[in-house]
């Protein structure tokens, strides 16, 4: 029989570890007049649901053994999936092998096995499908004659088209391209894991990554520039992957990114904190005893580059909030985890403002960093690095008060964020002033106390950070000329000696992390 453009299904073979909705599509398959083909738990399931189904055992003849690791890999199965039904007509007759025309199988759950801490190596190996693997790429392989079902979410596209009178080719085209998407990811797990173990480290020799594509977007960074979002499926925890967006407009590239900037800085406090981030860098950050006062101390930093910026919170977004806001300034994207009741309506009329929500913050969401080049990808654990005061060491003759102490810890944190090299002013939980992205540590230290001065925020008495060491003096000098009485940074310089005694001639308290936060 040639192929054409719509097959009619006799016999399908169901054999899945999702079992999610497989009774009603077994039932309205049934219902179709279609012979059902089934091994173990499936086969199993099927029959306690009163579902008519013949074991795979009884077609090959051959009982399941192993426990179970051998039940599908067999000429009568393959051979029926396989086949080409205008060319191995008479090799099947010869053999007694009947046509497989549909095949729905889904795969152990071997990444959900090795990301539990509960399960073994061997939970693992055990987790690796052999069988199913085999027929989806069979079935795939074939799809000019057999459809192949690889997820619950198909099911109602096939079985509508079958009772419209047949699956169609476009529809079994489509079928065969996530099927090998499916098993293509499902190896490169495996392949991870195992890389992983022989290596001995979490890199391995090679690296096969899988990612779903959320949205065409409508540019890149430019408007020349063509682009995409992709989501990672199997993310766990709080972050901008797993978002939910509730009102507004698509999400651009930039939106994408500054908002991840800005959600895993607000994630690092305890206390109600607000981020304002603007082309990828923090331009204000607060902490308050509310979001609202956290609101207003960070958008009172920098009030010019708030402007269309991106605002997270650490704390579900209040009506009152979210009013302080829209009247305040014009945002781009506000995200948070959670919105109290009757804040959606408020952005009824505000189309341009999108407002997201994740899950609590304390689901932390830990990755490796992965950034493209040209020709090769770069890779490195997530910076996570934090310091606590006791792990601190004063180096200067005056030792900071117990609120400079506070001040430090927070701009500490908000300079792992921003880009290198990066000079946080801050005081009383607020940032007072941000230098970006200098090429000179002592130029961006000069931008914080200009950024003060341009919103009246008071530099005198505050403290700075660094996110790297001061080559030179001249970073202090600079500090002490705008009235910074506390520094943290990380030491480690061949002249930590001259920075340390510029820091005494200036009266300024000093203490080193022996950690750097570079962010390139």
């Amino acid at each position: 029989m040639p192929a054409t453009d719509s097959i009619q299904v006799h016999r399908a073979l169901l054999s899945v570890s999702d079992k999610t909705s497989l009774m009603d599509f077994a039932r309205g398959l049934r219902d179709l007049g279609v012979q059902l083909v089934s091994t173990g738990g499936t086969f199993r399931a099927l029959r306690d649901a009163g579902i008519p189904a013949i074991e795979v055992s009884s077609v090959t003849e051959f009982p399941e053994v192993m426990d179970g690791r051998v039940k599908t890999l067999h000429p009568k199965i393959h051979g029926g999936i396989l086949s080409r039904r205008d060319l191995d007509s008479d090799v099947m007759a010869k053999y007694g092998i009947e046509s497989i025309d549909l095949v729905c199988v889904n795969l152990y759950p071997f990444r959900a096995t090795t990301t539990n801490p509960n399960k073994t190596h061997q939970d693992a190996i055990e987790n690796i499908d052999i069988g199913g693997p085999a027929m989806i790429r069979s079935a795939a392989k074939n799809h000019q004659f057999v459809g192949i079902v690889t997820s619950p979410h198909q099911y109602e596209t096939v079985f509508s088209e079958l009772k419209d009178g047949g699956l169609s080719l476009e529809t079994r085209k489509q079928l065969a391209k996530a099927a090998f998407q499916h098993t293509a990811e499902y190896d490169g797990a495996i392949a991870n894991y195992l890389g992983r173990d022989a290596d001995a480290t979490q890199y391995p020799e090679k690296l096969f990554v899988h990612f779903e594509r959320d949205s065409v977007l409508r540019y890149g960074e430019n408007p020349h520039q063509s682009a995409a979002f992709y989501r990672d499926p199997g993310i766990r925890g709080s972050c901008v992957g797993s978002s939910i967006q509730l009102t507004g407009k698509a999400l651009s590239f930039n939106n994408i990114a500054d908002t991840d900037a800005a959600l895993e800085c607000v994630r690092q406090f305890g206390a109600p904190a607000c981020v304002i981030v603007k082309h990828a860098n923090p331009c204000g950050v607060a902490v308050d005893c509310s979001i609202l006062g956290a609101y207003e101390k960070a958008f009172e930093t920098d009030p010019t580059s708030a402007f269309g910026g991106i605002i997270a919170f650490n704390r579900p977004l209040d009506a009152k909030t979210t009013n302080r806001i829209l009247e305040h300034q014009f945002v781009e994207v506000i995200v948070a985890p959670g919105v109290d009741q009757g804040v959606v309506e408020l952005f009824e009329n505000k189309p341009s403002v999108r407002l997201l929500t994740v899950c609590a913050l304390d689901q932390t969401c830990v990755q490796d960093d992965y950034r493209r080049i040209q020709g090769g990808l770069l890779i490195q654990d997530t910076d996570t690095g934090s310091k606590t005061e006791s792990e601190l060491t004063c180096v200067t003759e005056i030792k900071p008060t117990a609120e400079q102490m506070a001040d430090l810890l927070f701009a500490w944190k908000v300079a792992k964020f921003v880009k290198s090299n990066a000079i946080i002013y801050a005081k009383n939980n607020q940032t007072i002033g941000v230098g970006a992205g200098q090429m000179s540590r002592v130029y961006s230290a000069k931008i914080a106390a200009l950024k003060a001065q341009d919103a009246n925020l008071k530099v005198a008495g505050s403290v700075m950070a660094s996110d790297a060491f001061f080559p030179f003096r001249d970073g202090i000098d600079a500090a002490a000329n705008a009235g910074i009485a506390a520094v943290i940074q990380p030491g480690g310089s061949i002249r930590d000696d001259e920075v340390i005694e510029a820091a005494n001639e200036h009266g300024i308290a000093m203490v080193l992390t022996e950690m750097r936060h570079f962010r390139h």
